[in-house]
């Protein structure tokens, strides 16, 4: 794990950026890797279909760049941060999770999410509350968590999916809309 986790000091002192993504494919225990691997697996497939019916064969390539880019990108903010503090680590895939996530919720704003199994809300207000808790958090900075992996991951994500599938954008809006209408009398 020493080889791997995300440590900012010594990406910066001994150039071994190859943490940035090694750090993706580590976990703190079992449970955290269980939560990330379903919340890839949710929202995951249906991004990876959508990308095979916009690019064909190549779009593998485009999810794994979304996911791996995701992770790589979510820990640049961390890694400006804490170049200078050697104790500092961080480790999961969360950031590559939260791309897919939010690039998910970017193309089907109105899709419903389930916390818990039991606690469902619309894919867009989902969003805004886990930015909102994960800036929180970050701000706070007093948990072991890289919520800023989250929040910039998320932010990737989205950025990530209005560029290479444009229509998106208008189309989020359009759903929403569509939704707010529905709940007029």
């Amino acid at each position: 794990m020493d080889k791997l986790i995300f440590n900012p000091y010594r990406v910066s002192k001994y150039n071994e950026y190859y943490r940035f993504i090694t750090s993706g494919f580590i976990h703190a225990d079992f449970g955290h890797l269980i939560f990330n691997m379903l919340s890839l697996w949710f929202v995951g497939e249906g991004i990876e279909r959508l990308f095979a019916g916009l690019f064909g064969a190549s779009g593998a390539i485009y999810y794994l760049l979304l996911f791996i880019a995701g992770i790589v990108v979510a820990d640049i903010p961390t890694f400006l941060k804490h170049r200078t503090n050697s104790k500092y680590n961080s480790l999961g895939a969360s950031g590559g999770v939260s791309a897919v996530l939010f690039a998910a919720i970017l193309f089907a704003p109105t899709m419903t999410i389930s916390l818990y199994f039991f606690i469902k809300m619309k894919a867009f207000i989902f969003g805004i509350l886990f930015l909102g808790y994960s800036f929180y958090e970050a701000r706070k900075g007093t948990s072991y968590v890289n919520h800023s992996a989250h929040m910039y991951g998320a932010i990737f994500g989205m950025i990530f999916m209005a560029i290479v599938y444009p229509a998106s954008v208008p189309g989020f809006f359009a759903q929403i809309g569509e939704w707010l209408g529905g709940l007029r009398p």
